[in-house]
């Protein structure tokens, strides 16, 4: 039996499913490691800004916890001068299609970016949710600090 899905989940927009595009292009293009190998570069992500920029970034994998894509993605938004995120999309290497993002990703995304939507594969096929629905009762660092 399948969980359903928040009431955010919907199908993705020609924009999002170029996003999608974009973070296969940018993985295959830089893997490091061939099929079935460990490697530093493994996943590619992609987001995209509110004034419909887009930006890619590559994991840098490290046994010391080393930045997963989407972080390094966002990063790069960021020192491009994007300050709102709309969308993030990882997608791993050799075909291994969209992944949704860790515990730690989805908490970046949620504190930096709460209206930001993500796509994620589902028993539906892959869907745009929201980011607040991929992490219920999430960690308020303003809460915490009240």
């Amino acid at each position: 039996m399948s969980a359903a899905l928040p009431d955010s989940a919907r199908p993705l927009t020609e924009d999002e499913a170029a996003l999608v595009e974009l973070a296969r292009r940018t993985i295959d293009a830089t893997t490091d490691a061939g099929p079935d190998e460990d490697g530093v570069h493994t996943m590619g992500a992609a987001v995209r800004s509110i004034d419909g920029r887009l930006f890619a970034g590559v994991n840098l994998y490290h046994f010391t916890g080393g930045p997963c894509a989407e972080l390094v993605a966002l990063g790069t938004a960021r020192a491009a001068g994007a300050t709102e995120i709309t969308h993030v999309v990882a997608v791993g290497n050799h075909g291994r299609g969209v992944k949704a993002p860790c515990g730690r990703d989805r908490q970046v995304i949620a504190d930096l970016h709460p209206a930001a939507r993500v796509v994620v594969p589902t028993s539906e096929g892959l869907r745009s949710v929201s980011v607040r629905d991929l992490l219920p009762l999430q960690f308020d660092t303003a809460a915490e600090q009240a």
